[in-house]
């Protein structure tokens, strides 16, 4: 099992230099192939790095924004085999999947009628899924984020447990949402105390390692600030502070569950 980061950056100033990629992450595993939060550039960097869409089972998109749905349905062509076969899971907040007070959903109507399933998420509801790959399990978990209805996960599959807050910020009660998992994904926008409300800094990762107590931390969805911190230096830092392992996602890194 592991975790590939077709693109690694947050934040609106890097959504438009690409200073880092957004083109989200993709959990492989023996159960599901799981595609999370496509942003813009999505399509693309799986071309390049030779990953076919074809074998993508499932779809995850937290919240309606840009730069983690920009290239959903496109996605979906992909999973459903250019829109041929009706299959493949969706799973989504209510905004990206209905709309909500005049927004647009962010994933068509006409994708959505394309896929076996589409799951509408709301915090600490559960979803077992068994396909001919196997089983999986995902619990929604509660964000604090500008979209009211974003969500995060917590997977569980092959015998392992991975977390991701998605976008929000620091709240209390949000490490317990992510108890003991083998592999803990942050978005993690800012550095240190630097706040910008609906996101997260490194002083609040520490808390929600030491809360949740995950064997590992990944941080990801990288600002600008961030970025000229040095992730890593702020990983390090994460990491003396909980003893828990921590490394700042690059785009194109595998990492190993």
């Amino acid at each position: 099992m592991n975790i590939f980061f077709l693109g690694t950056g947050g934040g609106r100033v890097n959504l438009i230099i690409q200073r880092r990629h957004t083109g989200g992450f993709i959990i492989f595993s023996k159960s599901v192939n799981m595609y999370v939060d496509p942003g813009p550039g999505a399509l693309v960097y799986s071309k390049k790095k030779n990953v076919d869409l074809r074998n993508i089972d499932a779809l995850f998109v937290s919240h309606n924004h840009i730069d983690h749905t920009n290239d959903a349905n496109v996605i979906i062509e992909g999973m459903t085999h250019f829109g041929v076969k009706k299959m493949g899971v969706l799973f989504g907040s209510k905004t990206v999947i209905n709309g909500e007070n005049g927004k647009c959903r962010s994933i068509t109507k006409y994708h959505q009628s394309k896929l076996g399933r589409v799951i509408i998420g709301e915090p600490e509801q559960k979803q077992t899924i068994e396909t001919k790959k196997g089983k999986y399990t995902i619990t929604f978990t509660k964000t604090k984020h500008d979209e009211t209805t974003g969500i995060g996960f917590v997977l569980e599959t092959d015998g392992k447990k991975i977390g991701y807050t998605s976008d929000t910020e620091y709240f209390k009660g949000i490490g317990r949402q992510f108890e003991k998992v083998d592999l803990l994904i942050v978005n993690c926008l800012k550095p240190w105390d630097d706040r910008f409300p609906g996101h997260m800094t490194t002083n609040d990762v520490i808390k929600i390692a030491n809360e949740s107590k995950a064997k590992k931390v990944v941080l990801t969805h990288l600002g600008m600030r961030m970025l000229k911190a040095g992730p890593q230096k702020e990983a390090n830092k994460i990491e003396k502070q909980t003893n828990v392992e921590t490394i700042a996602a690059k785009d194109n890194i595998k990492i190993d569950i």
